[in-house]
């Protein structure tokens, strides 16, 4: 399948995103001025840099989303709910948890659920909070993704997501399986890898409808003229 996007389209489903352990304030600097030179959909970054995003990126139409409980996934649920909340009150609109990984390989899988649906509760009080949450592909087998999409869907969230980044990264073949197992009911969001035109292209037509990704200029600088 070959489709048809537009720069602005492509621009806008890029999550363009800063979340090493070394940011630096002068990089979420740099990073919310590309995205709003470039029309990015959204930034993202670590909870401690949503204030500062929210501000540089008042008024610009760019939306702000911040990792919770990264990149492990092992925090306590009542903890990666807490930082939702904390991380919204300073300005977030989405937010994109990491499960509880060792559970999931536990076949604990009710753990699991809850685990999203404590960080899913929060929009109870914030109702367009966008929630995607990040399976790890490269830690599970295929049934452990499948059973991860289910639980994640089955939660209430809005999205699922690839990987962190720092293991393996988003594949073709992972983003068709997630598509498929999810439905069009909800978001797929490839991550992790994906620094060319052609990358994003190909992850948007195995499925996804979200890009994130360090690599967002480069990307739309590609794009055919």
């Amino acid at each position: 399948m070959t489709i048809e996007i537009s720069k602005k389209q492509l621009a806008k489903m890029i999550d363009h995103t800063l979340i090493k352990p070394t940011a630096t304030k002068n990089g979420i600097e740099k990073l919310c001025k590309e995205a709003e030179k470039y029309g990015f959909g959204c930034v993202c970054v670590n909870s401690v840099y949503v204030s500062l995003a929210k501000q540089l990126l008042r008024g610009t139409g760019v939306k702000v989303c911040s990792t919770v409980g990264f990149p492990f996934g092992a925090s306590l649920s009542e903890v990666k709910a807490f930082e939702a909340e904390k991380a919204v009150e300073r300005g977030a609109q989405e937010i994109d948890m990491v499960i509880n990984i060792g559970a999931l390989k536990s076949g604990d899988y009710e753990t699991v659920k809850k685990d999203i649906e404590t960080v899913v509760n929060v929009k109870r009080s914030h109702r367009d909070l966008v929630i995607k949450v990040i399976i790890e592909t490269g830690y599970l087998t295929t049934q452990e993704k499948i059973v991860a999409c289910r639980l994640a869907k089955e939660a209430g969230a809005d999205f699922v997501k690839t990987s962190t980044g720092l293991v393996g990264g988003a594949t073709v073949e992972d983003v068709k399986l997630m598509r498929k197992t999810v439905g069009k009911d909800i978001g797929v969001k490839a991550a992790g890898g994906i620094r060319t035109f052609k990358e994003a292209l190909a992850m948007i037509e195995a499925g996804a409808n979200r890009i994130g990704t360090s690599s967002g200029v480069a990307i739309i600088e590609e794009f055919p003229k």
